[in-house]
């Protein structure tokens, strides 16, 4: 369940990437959007991502996670974990995904498959193994606090970048991972 809409901040704020919003309660971040593609209209998606939500200024827990992400996107490695995240709507498996994800430190990748393997049991208990990375790659997709919880951390088999669901896709992943001076995939760096 959300905070009450009283309750619930955004605020939007620039980075070296561009201007990217986060939406807060009493329990924590609710929500991080990263730069919209061409101007697009961030405060809408970020009303849209959180109803009821209204512009605000930063409290302290909110100004030390946009202090935390400037931080990162220009090149330090923050591995944010001091940010707490509100995640009463979150469901167990994703909760499991999330806290694998938050621990790959800057600058490191996991595969899906990785991730799923490094799942407690009583997650995976109901799931055919062979769904698990596709289930994994699913909840990253639905991630609420992208560069909070690094999902551009987690790559696809075999060199492949996987998706990304923020603004400009696996463009903005592979950005974020050069910023963060990762390896990138083989399929990524090209020949010259």
């Amino acid at each position: 369940m959300l905070p009450p809409m009283s309750t619930r901040r955004f605020h939007l704020f620039d980075t070296p990437v561009g201007t990217c919003a986060i939406a807060w309660g009493a329990a924590g971040l609710l929500a991080v959007r990263l730069p919209a593609a061409e101007g697009g209209d961030l405060a809408g998606r970020m009303r849209r991502a959180i109803p009821g939500a209204v512009d605000g200024e930063p409290d302290e827990g909110a100004a030390a996670a946009i202090a935390g992400i400037r931080a990162l996107l220009s090149g330090e490695r923050r591995d944010l974990l001091e940010i707490r995240l509100d995640m009463a709507t979150t469901s167990p498996f994703d909760r499991a995904v999330y806290a694998i994800a938050r621990a790959i430190p800057p600058g490191q990748i996991l595969t899906y498959g990785q991730v799923a393997r490094r799942l407690p049991p009583d997650i995976l208990a109901n799931l055919p193994p062979s769904i698990v990375p596709r289930a994994v790659g699913q909840s990253l997709g639905r991630n609420p606090w992208p560069i909070v919880v690094p999902c551009h951390r987690v790559l696809a088999a075999a060199g492949g970048t996987g998706g990304f669901s923020a603004p400009g896709g696996v463009d903005t992943k592979l950005a974020l991972l050069r910023i963060e001076g990762a390896p990138l995939p083989p399929r990524q760096l090209g020949l010259f």
